[in-house]
């Protein structure tokens, strides 16, 4: 029995494995046309419940979708009433990880065939690179996986009237909650409902279950799979709170839906044209139950995302609230929320700007900007020092340089706002008023970067000609030295502001996610 249950724990960590190794290479893979795609396709609940569902399938992993997700909403790009229909689509896409394990493993046992599927996927990932080396990595942990399933029906053999249905609790009311119990403790463990299916559906094909007690823990892995999320929310931004407990609600509600209809569709789930055995029937209600939560909840999108809103309040959060480190994994979604600190960060220093050089003169913005906008940078800096993306993947790697940049511009700009008596100057020159109110009417309106640009051009322009004048004015003695140098020194702010605002505004469009 030892040695039965001891291969038995490692099937189940060549299965763990296989399917982190598979998901992280398959996200890696198709990271950039999912997340357009999400971003496309969730106009509605509906296109997002489709989107989300397509998507966990391509990536087998409803936790990256769920992240992405998270991102695209603290970046602003998505409402959360979309994101919530990306979250129900996400739930019904991981229930094909069953049907693979059962149409696939169980049926064709390819555990022995897998073996030399891994020997080539070791040999594409040593010797290959780029998108070669990552579809060995997604080959490699198919062959795991099936491995690991392999291993795991085998130890079952050794186990067979050892494990019984009777060791579980009864299949009353009450012992069928306990079992949604066990179901939650056994995802919590194993950290993948993937696996945890597999599990129930190996020791359901060897008899140490019974149906009723396989879909009441089943019911309890789809809730346990949220509670990860509902943990690791806790201190990060709203955004990532809201997503977290609107899952765990929804899982909550299909689990209450679910609970009560298993006697009266464990029949119906015997009698398809799929199959009679237990194990299609087990898949087959965790796809009915998820789909039949995601029926319920999907009219009822615009409510339900009020509700959890009203459930997690906003706090007032600091300009850097978005960059939440646990998008870190994501280089995307790590991007979109450095996208949205980069834009808070300039509207800030663009008000407060326009403030002290429009007609009002008023400073006070200014005065305080520094204390709110340096811990912000000092923030925004680290994070994107913190993220990494691949480099043969020119289009993210040109997204993360274009968001350097606009940090070294943001960072150059604050600089130059703290010269308050560079405005002073030019507040007594009568022909820098004019390109001095220019700048500011532009700084409170949200212009697109060429237009930024050409405004810069001609305030370069006009400087030029007002610094030759100026000098000229002070050799012919109209004009004593000790005002030539404040002067000039104006002129040369405004040049710089002016194109620092255009810079930044050009390389937060370059960073937009396409």
């Amino acid at each position: 029995m030892n040695q039965a249950l001891l291969q038995f724990l490692g099937g189940i960590g060549l299965f763990l494995f296989g399917m982190e190794v598979m998901t992280v290479s398959l996200r890696e893979i198709a990271s950039g046309s999912l997340r357009r795609m999400l971003a496309r396709f969730t106009e509605t609940p509906l296109k997002g419940t489709i989107t989300g569902a397509a998507a966990t399938v391509v990536v087998q992993s409803s936790t990256a979708i769920t992240l992405t997700t998270i991102g695209f909403v603290g970046a602003g790009l998505i409402g959360f009433s979309q994101a919530l229909g990306v979250l129900f689509g996400a739930n019904i896409g991981t229930t094909v990880t069953g049907w693979i394990v059962m149409l696939v493993g169980f049926k064709l046992k390819l555990g022995l065939a897998a073996l030399p599927g891994l020997f080539v996927a070791s040999l594409m990932a040593v010797l290959g690179n780029g998108r070669i080396e990552r579809a060995g990595r997604v080959l490699a942990g198919l062959s795991l996986l099936f491995i690991g399933l392999d291993m795991m029906q085998g130890a079952m053999v050794g186990l067979e009237g050892r494990l019984t249905p009777d060791m579980l609790p009864g299949d009353g009311w009450l012992g069928r909650l306990a079992l949604v119990g066990i179901g939650i403790v056994l995802v919590t463990l194993t950290q993948s409902s993937s696996a945890g299916t597999a599990m129930i559906l190996v020791m359901l094909g060897s008899g140490a279950v019974t149906f009723a007690q396989g879909a009441a823990m089943m019911i309890g892995m789809n809730i346990g799979t949220t509670l990860t999320a509902v943990v690791a929310a806790i201190g990060g931004g709203r955004a990532m709170r809201m997503t977290a407990l609107a899952n765990l609600l929804f899982n909550l509600g299909t689990a209450l839906l679910a609970f009560p209809l298993l006697d009266a569709a464990a029949p119906l789930l015997h009698g398809t044209a799929l199959g009679r055995d237990d194990q299609t029937a087990l898949v087959l209600f965790h796809t009915g139950f998820n789909l039949l939560g995601t029926l319920v909840f999907l009219p009822l999108t615009s409510r339900f995302a009020a509700f959890v809103e009203w459930l997690v309040p906003e706090r007032r959060v600091a300009l850097a609230a978005p960059l939440d480190p646990r998008l870190l994994p994501d280089e995307g979604a790590a991007m979109d929320a450095a996208q949205a600190v980069v834009q808070a960060i300039a509207r800030a220093v663009f008000a407060a700007l326009a403030s002290a050089l429009g007609p009002a003169r008023d400073f006070r913005g200014l005065s305080t900007l520094g204390a709110q906008v340096q811990p912000a940078l000092a923030e925004l800096e680290d994070y994107l020092a913190r993220i990494r993306v691949p480099p043969d993947r020119k289009t993210d790697l040109a997204r993360y340089s274009a968001l350097l940049h606009a940090f070294d511009h943001l960072s150059r700009l604050l600089a130059r706002s703290g010269e308050h008596n560079r405005i002073a100057t030019l507040t007594v020159d009568h022909q820098l008023l004019r390109p001095g109110a220019a700048l500011a009417a532009s700084l409170i309106r949200d212009l697109p970067a060429d237009r930024r640009e050409r405004l810069a051009v001609l305030i370069t322009n006009r400087a030029k000609r007002h610094r030759r004048g100026v000098l000229l004015r002070e050799h012919a003695g109209l004009i004593p030295v000790s005002d030539l140098f404040p002067l000039t020194d104006a002129i040369r702010w405004l040049e710089r502001v002016a194109h620092h605002a255009a810079r930044v505004t050009l390389y937060a469009e370059k960073a937009l996610h396409k």
